[in-house]
């Protein structure tokens, strides 16, 4: 609770300052008054730290969070409570900081006449030109509801997704770092004690020995810092040349052709098109402007540039498939499909069999990549702590030969 101080006066008179904790200054000042005749200027103390709005600037509402309150809002307005209700009670019991105070805006100006997707519009940081773009569909179909409970569907499996990639990607995580710490902690303390043996009797050591030796010794003085300072400066500089069209267009056309990883990649992304494709589609939103709004969100700069082709087709009368055909990027099965949804009229009902269907071929990839990943790390940890050891044992195999 933030602390307020204010100019008081006592009963005989005398001027001070006074400090009350209060949740507002004019609950600071009815506190002060059962204390105090007269009650000046009231300010938050400057030595206070906000924690709430602290809490609120780290915060971030993450794709669970909108998924839950979709949820709940397409149940509460489906049973007939009228929005503004439904956006206030929401709001209350919202356990996102960021998200809750984005409620309450959107309530008040919900209140005042405002559509509730241009209120939601106010808050990118919460509700992306997706979601806000459904909500507008929704409203102008009546069918507000409806598309609140695709929006919901659309984002757990979209959160589903992402939870699967990052459970593929915490295991080998995890075991690259402790293989990272198992690495320095052998060599800055176990190989300088068995280097102090060799020392003092004077064994000719292998050129194995000698090299973890020299590594030993750079991590254990400043000469660290030199590798540490070149990979962090790589990171900055791929970073910031991600951050331009040209670099953004290289890196991603890289990240699909990775081994393993590519096609891991590939996949995913071409399920969340088709998800979120179908779903504008469905929900009422114009060919042209889904195909827009996936462009933003479909994460790889190589599948977007080929989704705007297609964009482009489309408005010169062409077809969707051959757009994408030509760009090379989506794999065959999904462009048939998609011409088929194009010759049938039900592209959307299509778009998301697609998505069904590369979403279970996702996650038969990470379980196959995860399975084959376990034995190779754990071979790179043995083998690296095998050599380690190996380069202590060498010279007193040497020392035992010649005492023999």
């Amino acid at each position: 609770m933030p602390t307020f101080v204010a100019q008081v006066k006592d009963i005989k008179g005398k001027i001070s300052n006074a400090k009350v904790q209060a949740a507002s200054p004019e609950q600071a000042r009815m506190m002060l008054r059962q204390q105090y005749p007269a009650i000046g200027r009231i300010k938050k103390s400057g030595m206070d730290i906000d924690l709430s709005a602290i809490e609120l600037a780290l915060s971030n509402v993450k794709v669970k969070d909108k998924a839950v309150f979709s949820r709940q809002f397409s149940v509460m307005i489906n049973a007939g409570v009228a929005i503004v209700r439904c956006l206030g009670i929401l709001s209350e019991q919202a356990s996102n900081p960021k998200l809750k105070k984005a409620l309450g805006a959107i309530s008040a100006e919900v209140q005042q006449g405002v559509s509730l997707s241009e209120a939601m519009g106010k808050h990118p940081e919460c509700f992306d030109e997706l979601y806000v773009s459904m909500v507008e569909a929704g409203e102008m179909g009546g069918v507000l509801d409806e598309v609140l409970n695709r929006l919901s569907k659309l984002l757990e499996d979209m959160a589903r997704l992402q939870n699967q990639i990052k459970s593929a990607m915490a295991y080998p995580v995890t075991v690259g770092v402790l293989a990272v710490l198992v690495f320095f902690g052998m060599t800055i303390f176990l190989i300088p004690v068995f280097a102090k043996i060799f020392e003092d009797l004077g064994a000719e050591l292998p050129m194995l020995t000698q090299i973890m030796l020299n590594i030993s010794g750079i991590m254990r003085s400043w000469k660290i810092l030199i590798p540490i300072g070149t990979i962090m400066g790589g990171s900055f500089a791929i970073t910031q040349y991600y951050r331009t069209p040209a670099g953004r267009l290289q890196i991603d056309a890289l990240m699909l052709k990775l081994p393993l990883f590519g096609d891991l990649n590939e996949k995913s992304a071409v399920a969340r098109f088709c998800r979120v494709f179908g779903t504008l589609t469905r929900s009422g939103v114009p060919i042209l402007s889904s195909l827009e709004i996936v462009c933003n969100t479909v994460g790889n700069k190589v599948i977007a540039n080929a989704i705007d082709a297609a964009k482009s087709e489309i408005q010169q009368g062409g077809m969707m498939s051959l757009a994408l055909q030509r760009a090379n990027v989506f794999p065959q099965l999904a462009i048939q499909m998609i011409s088929i949804g194009e010759e049938t009229g039900e592209l959307d009902a299509m778009m998301m069999k697609v998505a069904d269907f590369y979403e279970d071929e996702v996650e038969q990839a990470i379980k196959a990549m995860t399975s084959m990943l376990e034995p190779l790390m754990m071979v790179g940890i043995a083998g690296m702590v095998g050599v380690i050891l190996l380069s202590m044992y060498l010279p007193m195999f040497k020392i035992f030969d010649q005492l023999a």
